[in-house]
């Protein structure tokens, strides 16, 4: 009791000077009753829900709306729909057009987006391991684009059996032997007129029971360089032709030119079997009969090489010309070429455009030569590649047609 005395005294000194510190004052702690659950309520209270827009003076409620409308609280969409009247008014459900288009709607599987390049090789692994890309799809042309063509640029009629020959059956000459025997019939009757003019696209036409497509083969160009050994015809045994060596070029037909059929390939011109050099091969009869003709005056260059020692007098002797199946033929140019180091016998330019059988050789035999070897280099403009190699062959682009002089 004392020390409190003591410290009462202290504080009241203190603050009579200023400088005690408010007096702290001690007051019991208040016990709160015990809560329990029982006893536990909330009040607790919502603001009120937002008013509901106004819907425009325009728009005028649907009748249904009102007398279908949903309790309070519940979600609906409402349709704006345009009535009879031409007027906008708001509805519960959706409209029935809507509804039957829904009904007939038809599902579709959505289509996998391919790559580009990923579809070119498999359309390329598809055609073979030759790495030849297939041609282009041709284009879809209406109904009157065709009858236009058809009335304007397709190719007439034409005799029996030339469309037999250009479809591969036969030669000219074999097609018309198979119309005279009777193995031919056009639209059911049996024909036995080569001259007869038929359409393979419209008519019907069948060669010993078999069918005649429709579709003729393109006409294909080709320059061979002939080897030595092979002969030009197809109709002799004893000799390979030189037709033999376009069998891997025939393999791959149909995979180039897929629903075409393959064509009979022909040489235009002959040379003999001895003779090298260029030959050109098509299937088209009118480039050959114009090509081969000799009122075409084509030129045909040659380069003979010699067994021994030519002389003047010699190059004089084959220029004067000679005679060949009754018919004096005398070369347009005749060439001593200079000597190269590779070669030791001579060789003679020979420039002829009459195209005799053996004509050239005919005109070094008859000027007292002996030729070692024969080569065809140059037919009209078009010249032999040097770096084909023999028995090997090239098409014929439009510029060597027209070289050779062809305007198709």
């Amino acid at each position: 009791m004392a020390a409190l005395s003591s410290l009462h005294h202290v504080s009241a000194t203190l603050s009579l000077l200023g400088l005690a510190k408010p007096s702290l004052s001690f007051t019991p702690f208040r016990r709160l009753p015990p809560v329990t659950s029982s006893s536990l309520q909330f009040n607790i209270k919502f603001a009120p829900p937002n008013p509901k827009p106004k819907p425009p003076p325009n728009l005028k409620p649907d009748a249904v709306l009102d007398s279908e409308s949903p309790p309070d609280g519940q979600f609906f969409i409402p349709w704006i729909v345009r009535g009879e009247d031409g007027n906008l008014k708001l509805q519960a459900h959706p409209p029935a057009s809507f509804i039957n288009a829904l009904a007939d709607a038809k599902t579709q599987k959505p289509k996998k987006k391919v790559d580009k390049e990923v579809k070119k090789k498999k359309e390329v692994s598809s055609v073979g391991n030759a790495g030849i890309e297939p041609p282009a799809p041709p284009p879809k042309l209406s109904k009157a684009a065709r009858r236009f063509y058809n009335e304007n640029f397709r190719d007439p009629p034409q005799r029996l059996s030339k469309v037999l020959a250009a479809a591969g059956v036969a030669s000219r000459r074999g097609s018309e032997e198979l119309i005279f025997n009777g193995k031919v019939t056009v639209n059911g009757s049996v024909c036995d007129a080569p001259q007869t003019r038929v359409d393979p696209s419209k008519d019907i036409i069948y060669v010993n029971g078999n069918r005649l497509p429709k579709k003729l083969p393109p006409k294909v160009y080709l320059a061979l360089n002939k080897p030595k050994g092979y002969i030009c015809s197809s109709g002799e045994k004893e000799f390979r032709s030189v037709l033999d060596l376009f069998e891997d070029y025939l393999k791959t037909w149909d995979k180039i030119n897929p629903g075409s059929p393959k064509p009979r390939l022909f040489t235009v011109g002959r040379l003999d079997v001895a003779t090298t050099g260029l030959i050109i091969v098509t299937n088209d009869g009118d480039f050959a009969q114009k090509l081969s003709h000799p009122s075409s005056n084509l030129t045909k260059e040659y380069i003979a090489t010699i067994d021994g020692e030519v002389r003047k007098r010699h190059l004089i002797a084959i220029s004067e010309g000679t005679e060949v199946e009754g018919i004096l033929c005398i070369p347009d140019s005749v060439e001593l070429l200079p000597k190269q180091p590779d070669l030791s016998r001579p060789r003679i330019r020979i420039v002829v455009h009459e195209g005799r059988n053996h004509e050239v050789r005919e005109l070094v035999k008859n000027a007292g030569l002996e030729i070692h070897s024969l080569k065809r280099v140059r037919i009209g403009g078009f010249r032999l590649p040097a770096d084909l190699g023999l028995g090997k062959h090239i098409e014929l682009k439009q510029s060597d047609l027209r070289a050779i002089g062809w305007k198709s």
